[in-house]
């Protein structure tokens, strides 16, 4: 069937409004007596407030509130915006008399002005006892460290090996076949260590959130958040207040890249609302959004492999220790994924995968682009360049040879779930050689590797590749949902819960209703993530909108397609089974009679057997289908400087089919950018006392447009996703997994040293080279 709406690069509905300045984010609205808040922030990575005295900031002209842990009720939660019951250890309070990292919260203020509001958190008198800080994951469970979560209201709510008196977060610890006859079988083991390490999403807008009450004493909360419908439910929770009396909006959203799934700072900012009864607006400065939001999480991951002289694997053994900062937000899913997105791409019967989460009192692990798998490629994507060299095969017949494919399954869907036991899944798609084939020829692979072998002078070049799936939504837990209406004109009004961070879903969202009615996408009307009026979704995260949500779409707009061929039917006197649909119209195929979309909605508002034409679905899945993709380093490396230059990246991606291939270039194009500063240039630097030294642009490095490299996207079709809408997967995470191992790679060809370490600055460069 050809599609008219779906597969075609339409501009997004938002576009000329964003383009033009017109859309409103969180900041854009005009609230009078508008208060501001500020979050006085710990000194110490490790203290206990001895005592707090805030007299002199309430006595401050133009302090309207001050909020210290005395205020609040004590109640334990996580700040991972995930569906209930999260996954996460209950270890956090609004406001605490324990700080467990620098930034931490001590108190917050509410001001006439932002000026007021910093005066007065000087003036809040604190006396510390501080406690011995724990800076190095590798030292967290040792006997006589410092434990940082001895607080007894600290839980969790679904079974986890939590242990707090030893640091640990959780564990995690699964394994298929045989290990030791897995390696007995290997002609070759390789044994390697790899990190991943700290780094801030960067987005745009900082988090920000503005609170007020409505005429009716409701409190509203108007955030840039990615789950809406989880601060609702978390916020209700922690000051005590019933869901009934929350409404959350989620306006445009200016960047989130998972940092925006944590429910962070909209229970602070609503308790301030409810002590001054004036609307509150409460943003993270960008050195907070470094510190006090949420990171991705740094690891170490070893990785044991037993490989055979023809390239067949024989055992895998992936441990991985997660420094989940000091607390526990996603710390078991994360870990978890770093092995089920990861391990499962290439086949082998005997595998292992241990995680162990540890607290330190450094900034806090969470909702990251890539979610666990970026770390885990880090060290399969490397190893397997190793596995294909020691073997004598090109890595990309290495992959060819190994990666899973269609109708096949992996043991580790099954062993490694969120939270609980895996689903078991066979692959039903899959592109991943077209993947393979297309980088080869884009990036002129093997004449350009055989071209930089055996280089003269202090310039070098080199290639290299890596082979990536990912997954797409939470199966068996998280849903979405979605209702349509007609109106008057035959256009239609989409109301869902899902949440657009920019990244174009309401505009993906449209087309596949535009598809399923055959009506141009200017006549679907999207409304979208309002806790009063849209129905429920678990949000943006898990690489789930297209996927669920959309399913969840095109499930409530096929239900509408009924109910509209029903009227015409009573319209024209014909069977429902002789009608169709075609351009905002009802056709009678055998007489060719019609009647538009706008009579049949007036017939059935106005005249005869009155009803709104509308529906309501909802949509959960039952496996996660992965994307595959294939990306191609080019890299050139100064041997002088040390500093690395990537020249061109190939990225072929094969998402089953694009709704919007424009908007899935983009995503893909993100992605790769953000995985090549990330592996080339951010880093968080600490002192001995655990507070970052680079809080700022100026010193905490990412690549902008003019440090770009040629990229090259391409995406490959031919493989629809029987579960997916129009046989949509997932695209917007892959990608970032790509750029360490592939940069990683292509520096071994230029240089013959591993760097199993990033980011690859100079100076590691100069080091790896033995000239510092």
């Amino acid at each position: 069937m050809e599609l008219k709406y779906v597969g075609r690069s339409c501009d997004k509905i938002d576009g000329l409004g964003l383009a033009a300045g017109k859309a409103e984010f969180t900041d854009d609205i005009y609230l009078p007596d508008l208060l501001y808040a500020r979050i006085l922030g710990s000194p110490h990575a490790h203290a206990e407030i001895l005592e707090i005295d805030p007299s002199d900031a309430v006595k401050l002209t133009g302090v309207k509130a001050v909020l210290t842990y005395k205020d609040l009720p004590r109640i334990p939660h996580t700040t991972a915006g995930q569906g209930y019951p999260e996954p996460s250890p209950y270890d956090t309070f609004t406001l605490d008399k324990k700080v467990r990292f620098a930034g931490d919260r001590v108190a917050a203020v509410a001001a006439v002005d932002a000026e007021t509001a910093e005066r007065a958190l000087e003036l809040i008198k604190v006396k510390y006892k501080i406690l011995p800080a724990l800076l190095d994951m590798r030292k967290a469970h040792e006997p006589g460290s410092p434990v940082i979560h001895d607080e007894p209201e600290a839980h969790t709510i679904i079974p986890l090996k939590y242990k707090p008196e030893q640091n640990i977060a959780t564990e995690v610890d699964a394994s298929a076949g045989d290990m030791e006859k897995g390696f007995r079988e290997a002609d070759f083991i390789l044994d390697h260590e790899y990190s991943a390490h700290y780094a801030s999403h960067c987005a745009n807008e900082t988090h920000i959130v503005i609170t007020y009450l409505d005429s009716n004493n409701r409190l509203i909360i108007r955030s840039s958040t990615q789950v809406p419908f989880h601060v609702r439910r978390i916020v209700a929770d922690r000051l005590q207040v019933p869901v009934s009396r929350i409404r959350v909006i989620k306006p445009r959203i200016g960047g989130g890249f998972g940092g925006k799934q944590e429910v962070l700072i909209e229970d602070i900012c609503s308790a301030l609302t409810l002590k001054t009864g004036k609307p509150v607006k409460l943003q993270y400065t960008r050195e907070e959004e470094f510190i006090a939001s949420r990171t991705r999480h740094p690891q170490i991951v070893k990785l044991k492999t037993g490989v055979k002289k023809d390239g067949t694997l024989t055992a895998m053994d992936m441990q991985v220790l997660m420094n989940t900062g000091a607390y526990g937000s996603h710390c078991l899913t994360v870990a978890c994924n770093t092995g089920s997105k990861v391990l499962p791409l290439l086949r082998c019967e005997n595998i292992h995968f241990k995680a162990t989460s540890v607290y330190t009192n450094l900034p806090v692990g969470g909702a990251y682009r890539g979610y666990g798998a970026t770390q885990g490629y880090i060290a399969l994507g490397i190893q397997t360049d190793e596995m294909a060299e020691k073997t004598g095969m090109d890595i990309t017949e290495f992959y060819k040879k190994n990666h899973i494919r269609i109708n096949e399954t992996s043991p580790v869907f099954k062993a490694l779930g969120e939270g609980r036991e895996g689903v078991l899944q066979n692959i039903e798609s899959c592109g991943l050689d077209e993947c393979i084939d297309a980088g080869i020829k884009e990036s002129d692979w093997f004449k350009k590797k055989k071209q930089y072998q055996d280089q003269k002078g202090t310039v070098k070049r080199g290639m290299g590749m890596v082979a990536l799936m990912q997954g797409s939504s939470i199966p068996d837990i998280d849903m979405g949902a979605a209702s349509i209406k007609m109106n008057e004109d035959g256009s239609f009004n989409l109301l869902v819960g899902a949440t657009d961070l920019g990244t174009g879903s309401d505009t993906i969202l449209a087309q596949i209703v535009a598809e399923v009615l055959d009506v141009p996408v200017e006549k679907v009307l999207v409304y979208s993530s309002d806790t009063d009026l849209t129905p429920f979704d678990v949000g943006a995260y898990a690489s789930s909108t297209t996927y669920l949500s959309g399913q969840a779409v095109k499930k409530t707009a096929e239900d509408i397609r009924e109910q509209i061929l029903d009227t015409a039917s009573e319209m024209l006197g014909r069977d429902k089974q002789d009608l169709d649909t075609s351009a905002g119209a009802v056709i009678d195929r055998s007489s060719g009679r019609k009647t538009t979309y706008q009579e049949i909605a007036l017939h059935s508002l106005y005249e005869r057997n009155q009803h709104q034409i509308a529906s309501i679905k909802s949509h959960i899945t039952h496996k996660s289908p992965p994307p595959f993709a294939a990306h191609f380093a080019e890299v050139e490396v100064d041997t002088e400087t040390g500093k690395v230059t990537v020249l061109k990246y190939v990225a072929a991606v094969e998402c089953g089919k694009a709704i919007n291939p424009l908007l899935a270039e983009g995503q893909t194009e993100g992605a790769v950018v953000n995985g090549i500063s990330y592996a080339l240039t951010e880093e968080y630097l600490f002192d001995n006392q655990g507070r970052m030294l680079n809080p700022n642009f100026a010193n905490y490095k990412l690549y902008f447009t003019k440090d770009l490299p040629e990229i090259k996207t391409i995406l490959i079709e031919g493989h629809p996703e029987p579960t997916g809408p129009y046989g949509a997967k997932s695209v917007s995470e892959i990608s970032i997994n790509g750029p360490i191992p592939a940069i990683s790679n292509a520096l071994y060809q230029a240089l013959g040293v591993r760097l199993r370490h990033p980011p690859f600055t100079p100076e590691k460069i100069l080091k790896a080279l033995g000239r510092i």
